[in-house]
């Protein structure tokens, strides 16, 4: 023991400070763990350079599920960016009267009772709707379903709206050339049509459509004027907006779904809260109805949070199924990364019986294959998540999406991957902790 100058023995806290020897353990145990890491992480990679077919592989199927699940979530993350573009577009206040609402479309031949025994909207509702002083814009449509046709020259099924010339202050957009139909054409049910600048030039090409004849769903209309939708409208294949026509067109001249395709649009007033328009429209179509304080309602009112909600359960659901379809790969790739750690174990025994026999304890083989596991498919969850950013990239262009890239989904497809090692490398370096090192250093 070491004396001060006067004698006395160092205290706590002098020049000789009490060096505990848990602070060595402490430093070692974390230098240990860094040093297993770091060694099996360099013997997985040599592994992998060494039998560049065998790994490869094995990988794969990693590659492929983190690779699919990136693709989903990029593609879903892209859809519901298009549908809030889309909401923003026509508002948020914006809500729907119909006769019956359904998250899949009713059998208009074969309609259940509670849907009978409802009224068919009607344009005198309409403007009922559109005369409160809490609403701003309310007004009958019809949604069709048509192909357009000009010389010969065919488009897909498309969605024609049978509307009023208020059209795009709901659905957004820019009139090109011409002009909306008037009110005259409005109340008269006049064939004329306003095209869809993209479908104008499938029909058209260079020649401007204007004044020009169009078959809609067999019948002519003059194109009157030529608009263009917004850039994020959410346009599903098979149904692009490509016309818009009078109401009263599409009432006579078109044959219609009077459940599905046929509602009422309304906005309210400007400070006037969505709730409140709600009231007064519920109270006013009551009252048109004739319908007794102890009547249920005989219409639905539709706004665009539950339009979201609808939305996001659907791509629940197709995202649960990506999940699942892309866990089957995953799995396919845990079992590889079992196969190989297994030939590994059995291929490097003596290495095995020769670290034991030099000290190594069964916790440290044990930990050096889990890395080793962990690192292969790591490598291949990260090389998963390159493949899939790009094919969902690639795929939101196709389809027109904007959106940003889910970097959670990255995050989680890595640690998914890292953990599908752990768990699949478990019973492989199990196996390689127990090997008696005495039978090992035997092995051939």
């Amino acid at each position: 023991m070491v004396r001060r100058s006067d004698g006395q023995l160092p205290s706590a806290g002098t020049d000789h400070p009490t060096i505990r020897p848990s602070d060595h353990l402490l430093a070692g145990g974390a230098n240990t763990a860094f040093r297993a890491i770091s060694e099996g992480a360099a013997i997985a990679l040599d592994a992998i350079q060494t039998n560049k077919l065998r790994s490869t592989l094995t990988i794969l199927g990693v590659v492929i599920g983190v690779a699919t699940v990136m693709a989903m979530a990029s593609i879903v993350d892209g859809l519901r960016a298009q549908i809030l573009n889309t909401i923003e577009v026509a508002g948020p206040t914006t809500f729907y009267v119909m006769r019956f609402f359904s998250q899949t479309p009713l059998n208009p031949d074969a309609l259940p009772r509670e849907v009978r025994i409802r009224p068919v909207l009607k344009p005198e509702e309409a403007d009922a709707i559109g005369r409160l002083p809490e609403v701003g814009y309310g007004s009958i449509w019809i949604q069709l379903f048509e192909k357009l046709e000009h010389q010969g020259v065919r488009t897909q099924i498309v969605t024609v709206f049978a509307a009023d010339a208020r059209y795009m202050e709901i659905q957004g957009g820019t009139l090109l050339d011409g002009r909306f139909f008037t009110a005259a054409e409005e109340r008269s049910g006049a064939a004329v049509a306003v095209l869809e600048s993209t479908t104008a030039r499938k029909l058209f090409g260079n020649v401007s459509p204007m004044g020009r004849l169009v078959r809609i769903g067999g019948r002519p209309f003059t194109v009157v004027g030529l608009y263009r939708t917004p850039d994020n409208i959410f346009q599903p294949p098979s149904q692009e907006i490509a016309a818009v026509l009078p109401y009263e067109a599409g009432r006579r001249f078109f044959h219609y779904d009077d459940t599905n395709a046929l509602f009422i649009v309304v906005k309210p007033r400007i400070g006037v809260t969505v709730a409140d328009a709600e009231d007064a429209v519920t109270i006013a179509l009551r009252q048109f109805r004739k319908l007794r304080p102890a009547d249920p309602n005989t219409f639905d009112l539709i706004t665009q949070d539950q339009i979201l909600d609808i939305f996001n359960k659907l791509t629940g659901v197709f995202f649960l199924v990506m999940l699942v379809l892309s866990s089957v790969a995953l799995m396919v790739g845990g079992i590889g990364v079992m196969a190989i750690m297994t030939v590994s174990v059995t291929s490097r025994t003596r290495e095995i019986g020769v670290r034991k026999a030099l000290g190594a304890t069964r916790r440290e083989i044990l930990w050096q294959f889990l890395v080793e596991a962990a690192t292969l498919t790591l490598t291949g969850g990260l090389i998963g998540v390159i493949v899939g950013l790009g094919a969902g990239e690639t795929l939101k262009r196709v389809l027109g999406f904007q959106s940003g890239i889910p970097l959670w989904s990255a995050f989680v497809a890595t640690g998914v991957s890292v953990g599908i090692g752990l768990a699949f490398g478990l019973l492989p370096a199990n196996k390689a902790a127990r090997l008696d090192p005495v039978e090992a250093l035997r092995y051939e």
